[in-house]
């Protein structure tokens, strides 16, 4: 596993979303990327249960990646991370008395997979419902695990395809981040916070806010 940053982008003006992420195709394909099958990234939320205390619960996060498929892992809010086997799936169910699966909450992205040299570039359809909310573009640099020795080589790679979409800072971390070896946390972290954005979108849409 290398460097990834995951980024959401903007849906083009006068375009859908499925015309957006053709475009984006498109644009890898003229640079020379070679498409390598699909990929898929899911989380779903679950509440915890009321406590004595009164304190207001706080969530856990279920997610799996195609790149890691007999996997799972659980991120609690604010709190510790596990990764384990699909069991823990059955788990849950189990659990269902101390947490409440939000099934309105699940978000996912699908879509293509390509490579560029050392590039892993995938452009997904982040849905909600089985309805299109957005755009998700992850790349990654699998020669290198130290962000801070491959920053400036993501973000010209990005601008290459995404123009002034790209983001400023490939990867929000703290300094001292930059300097420590990625792990399989780290895109499954930038998923969650990105699929966070993307409800919060939702929520502000339906609540008549623009």
């Amino acid at each position: 596993m290398g460097v990834t940053c995951v980024c959401q982008v903007p849906v083009a003006e006068g375009k859908s979303v499925q015309q957006t992420v053709d475009m984006l195709h498109k644009k890898l394909e003229q640079l020379g990327a070679v498409k390598q099958g699909n990929f898929w990234v899911d989380c779903e939320t679950y509440h915890a249960t009321a406590n004595a205390t009164g304190q207001q619960s706080k969530q856990l996060y279920v997610m799996h990646n195609s790149e890691a498929p007999l996997s799972c892992m659980a991120l609690y809010e604010g709190g510790p991370h596990l990764t384990a086997d699909a069991n823990f799936d059955v788990l849950m169910v189990k659990l269902k008395s101390h947490f409440q699966n939000a099934k309105s909450h699940k978000v996912e992205s699908r879509g293509a997979r390509y490579r560029y040299c050392d590039f892993l570039v995938k452009v997904g359809t982040i849905a909600m419902s089985s309805s299109a909310k957005g755009i998700s573009v992850e790349v990654e640099y699998c020669a290198c695990v130290i962000p801070a020795d491959c920053l400036n080589l993501i973000k010209e790679f990005m601008q290459s395809f995404l123009g002034s979409n790209a983001p400023e800072m490939p990867l929000n971390k703290a300094e001292g981040q930059l300097y420590t070896p990625v792990d399989c946390v780290d895109p499954m972290s930038q998923y969650l916070e990105l699929f966070g954005k993307v409800r919060k979108q939702q929520v502000m849409t339906g609540s008549g806010v623009r």
